[in-house]
């Protein structure tokens, strides 16, 4: 059994009262998963949340032998709230990018602890809401801009979120996984990191992982 204790210390559930994170603990159960395992496939009928208490999940759809990230999720993010509240299969597959632990939450989980503490359905609603608003914003950038700006952008948010002292940034993922998460194909971000590299934006690091040589180039180049 999860302790109400434990719960107080996961991300978003630690917004609940005593009583709400009670109601959880006596009903919810944790499930590891591997890194590269799914989680559930698209087209699988879901029956219950997941919440993500460490590692990360990404979300992909695939279609015309590319495929697409829909959302990455790390501490704090759910998981399947389609199929779960509108009912229908999961819309498209869930594979965990690095070990990772997940609350699972059932019907009744979640009935309990909104009963105890009616803020609850707001915390999910609001989860909801910023899920939306993430993905207009994926999309626009897909629409909007081009493969090379997004990669930009997507090299500039890890750098401001936390590069090295040597300016080096981990992407942690192939260029393939990357190329998914940017809505393009490898060739074109193969040939956008080139660009970058050629133009003295950025220098090689190692598999994965890429140095800023000049932070205000990459800043226009997102632009």
């Amino acid at each position: 059994m999860i302790s109400s204790d434990f719960l107080a210390r996961v991300p978003l559930v630690d917004q609940l009262s005593a009583t709400a994170r009670d109601a959880l603990a006596a009903r919810t159960s944790i499930r590891r998963f591997g890194a590269g395992e799914v989680l559930w496939a698209a087209g699988r009928p879901i029956e219950h949340m997941l919440l993500v208490i460490e590692g990360q999940v990404r979300v992909i759809r695939e279609g015309t032998g590319r495929q697409h990230v829909v959302h990455t999720e790390g501490p704090g993010g759910t998981l399947g709230e389609v199929p779960f509240f509108s009912g229908g299969s999961a819309p498209a597959t869930a594979m965990a990018t690095v070990p990772t632990r997940c609350l699972v939450l059932t019907r009744d989980a979640i009935e309990a602890a909104i009963a105890a503490d009616p803020s609850f359905a707001w915390v999910l609603l609001g989860r909801l809401a910023s899920r939306v608003r993430e993905l207009v914003d994926r999309l626009d950038r897909v629409t909007v801009q081009s493969a090379a700006t997004r990669l930009a952008g997507l090299l500039l948010a890890q750098a401001e979120r936390g590069g090295d002292t040597h300016g080096v940034v981990t992407l942690g993922m192939t260029q393939s996984a990357l190329a998914a998460e940017l809505g393009t194909v490898r060739e074109v971000v193969v040939r956008a990191l080139r660009a970058l590299r050629e133009g003295g934006v950025i220098g090689s690091a190692g598999p994965g992982r890429v140095r800023i040589l000049d932070i205000a180039l990459l800043r226009r180049a997102a632009m």
